[in-house]
This record gives C-alpha cells, sequence and structure tokens, in this order.
C-alpha cells in the first residue's frame, strides 16, 4: 500500500514512487541481490520505479568550541571532607539488641529495666 507521501517500505528500506500512486496497492518486482531499484506494478501493468527514499537532515556544522580553561586547584579536598563529615555520622557500633525484630512490634522496655548502663555512685556502694 502506498502512503499518502508516495513512500512504500521493503526488507525495512523506504522507496519513492510515484505520487498518482497514493493510496493504492501495488506490485514490487525486484532483484533480491539488487535493492537499489524495484519495479513497481500497479493494476497488472509496469508504473514505474520506486527508488530508494534519502532523508537529509538540516543541521549546521558543529561550531568549534573555545577551549575552557583548566580551573586553578584551591587545596580543598571537598569530596574527602564529605565522606568524613559522613562517616563521622554514619559508622559507629550497631546495638542490634536495640533494633525491633521483623514482624513483631517494638516493645518498650519496662519501667524495672534500665534503657542503658547505669553507674554506681560513690555514696551507694
Amino acid at each position: 500500500m502506498v502512503t499518502k507521501t508516495a513512500t512504500v517500505s521493503l526488507a525495512g528500506n523506504r522507496y519513492q514512487v510515484d505520487p498518482s500512486l497514493c493510496g493504492q496497492r501495488i506490485e514490487l518486482r525486484y532483484d533480491p541481490e539488487d535493492l537499489a531499484s524495484l519495479t513497481v506494478w500497479a493494476d497488472g501493468a509496469a508504473a514505474g520505479v520506486a527508488t530508494p527514499l534519502v532523508v537529509g537532515h538540516h543541521s549546521h556544522p558543529a561550531v568549534p568550541q573555545a577551549a575552557r580553561p583548566q580551573p586553578t586547584p584551591t587545596g580543598i579536598d571537598y569530596l574527602g571532607l564529605v565522606l568524613a563529615a559522613h562517616e563521622e555520622q554514619t559508622i559507629g557500633h550497631i546495638a542490634y539488641r536495640d533494633l525491633p525484630l521483623p514482624g513483631l512490634d517494638h516493645q518498650a522496655p519496662a519501667d524495672d529495666e534500665p534503657t542503658s548502663p547505669t553507674t554506681l555512685d560513690e555514696d551507694s556502694r
């Protein structure tokens, strides 16, 4: 079937045909070894040649960009400072006993259980 833009598709390639064939069902006869030129048949009679469609892109050549100057080093290792701050906040001992068990609600410790280790005052010894 010829499209509205007078093109047909065959084997992943697009070909131009005569615009008077738009909307018609046509037959393409070709040599499988040479897809550069196809013979178009419509209503049992030869109706011209289908040529490969070449779509050109209108684009300007790339403008050469000016070289950017290399930044001067400041001597500050910003990523190192960020990493050190991150490690200071996140790395430490994990109290696994304080983590809630999966599937169980976190239970608050009872009043008679200490929440943290206590130290004895010198007077109470």
